[in-house]
């Protein structure tokens, strides 16, 4: 049998029961035994975390090691609010649960308490800023704005360099629609 200070278990790391198979023959029974032992924390069916530990308690896992988990590895990027109003283009929304583009999986799902909308959308291996101008102009109606009222923020943010406009193009013409293309293409135009 066995014990949970032989398994070489990583704090912060989330496990699929069927990644216990290393330890054990029956993985369900062996996840059970941890997780009455503590040293797993269930968050899915079939997902658990060793967990951190820090002063005031268990540490949840970071939301990129869940994906990675939760995904099998499969590429990711979040997106959503948060992104969009660190871009400097107005925006101030708030978002209830967590948007992940990836190439897996679509829906929404609870994972460890913290809700996550999956969205099987195409995206750049390693995103740029001008990708996420292009996301927000695709979503503005999640961001509580429209694309009209982005033109004259991008504008003035294409004037002082603030974004590369030789990439923003790419990003545009790549993973735009029509209808972005048209609020972002003559943006790059005027603020030449």
């Amino acid at each position: 049998m066995t014990q949970a200070k032989d398994l070489k278990l990583v704090p912060g790391r989330v496990y699929r029961t069927r990644q216990l198979s290393a330890w054990g023959a029956n993985t369900a029974r062996l996840a059970k035994r941890l997780v009455a032992g503590g040293e797993l924390l269930p968050l899915a069916h079939g997902l658990f975390v060793h967990p951190a530990k820090s002063r005031f308690g268990p540490v949840p896992p970071a939301d990129s090691e869940l994906m990675r988990v939760f995904l099998d590895g499969e590429p990711f990027v979040f997106t959503g609010p948060d992104r969009w109003n660190a871009l400097g283009l107005g925006t101030s929304a708030l978002q209830a649960m967590t948007l992940v583009y990836n190439t897996k999986r679509s829906g929404s799902f609870k994972l460890g308490q913290r809700p996550f909308q999956l969205r099987r959308v195409a995206f750049p291996k390693d995103p740029p800023a001008e990708w996420f101008v292009v996301d927000l102009f695709e979503h503005a109606d999640q961001a509580a704005t429209q694309p009209e009222a982005l033109v004259g923020a991008l504008s003035k943010s294409l004037q002082q360099g603030r974004f590369d406009r030789k990439k923003l193009k790419e990003m545009v013409e790549t993973y735009g629609t029509k209808r972005t293309q048209a609020w972002i293409l003559p943006c790059l135009e005027t603020a030449a």
